[in-house]
């Protein structure tokens, strides 16, 4: 009899063995691979966006860096192109100071020596219509006085010629013949001479 009366108490306390086992085989770990904590994912959005801030950063200075070059190249190109105005008008200006043009003996023909200065003087002229030259013809003191008063014509016209032809106005120039009378060097000598023969460009 007292074994009868123990069996369905011994029965429950099986039940409840077997239920506690399987609740303890069901329970989910909280921290299983699809479920990250948002902590963790939200630090790991952070890495990723500064990563991508810093590739951007370095990517503007990249392309910053490769378009230097052509910049700074075509920079030098115009600083020597500048330079090299500069020093045309340098040479240009310095070749302008030479305003007296000598000659043979009885000639009115020009040197070849004073061709660069008169065309400086004629790329100045045509450049500034507005600038007006008187060209004085003179001679040494051999020679009648009419004589020397054509030839030192014919002198001041070869200097408006090739002025006019390298593309100055006629209205830019006149033309003075002083023939003898204005020697800068009254010696009567060769050297006083060839001095004397000459055609001098003035700026009005």
């Amino acid at each position: 009899m007292k074994l009868n009366s123990i069996k369905p108490f011994l029965a429950l306390i099986l039940s409840m063995f077997v239920l506690a086992g399987c609740q303890s085989n069901d329970t989910e770990d909280p921290f299983t691979a699809d479920q990250v904590p948002a902590d963790s994912q939200q630090g790991s959005d952070a890495d990723d966006a500064d990563q991508g801030s810093e590739n951007d950063a370095n990517n503007a200075s990249s392309g910053t860096t490769s378009g230097a070059p052509g910049s700074d190249s075509i920079s030098v190109e115009e600083r020597a192109f500048q330079q090299a105005q500069e020093e045309k008008m340098k040479a240009q200006a310095a070749l302008r100071e030479m305003r007296t043009f000598y000659f043979e003996f009885d000639q009115s023909t020009i040197k070849s020596e004073s061709r660069p200065a008169l065309a400086a003087h004629a790329a100045y002229l045509a450049a500034n219509p507005s600038a007006k030259v008187v060209v004085e013809g003179h001679c040494d003191e051999r020679g009648t006085k009419g004589y020397n008063i054509a030839l030192g014509e014919r002198r001041g016209n070869s200097i408006a010629k090739f002025l006019v032809v390298n593309g100055v106005s006629k209205s830019q120039i006149e033309v003075v013949s002083y023939g003898e009378e204005r020697p800068v060097n009254s010696a009567h000598t060769e050297a006083a001479w060839a001095q004397n023969r000459r055609a001098q460009i003035v700026y009005q």
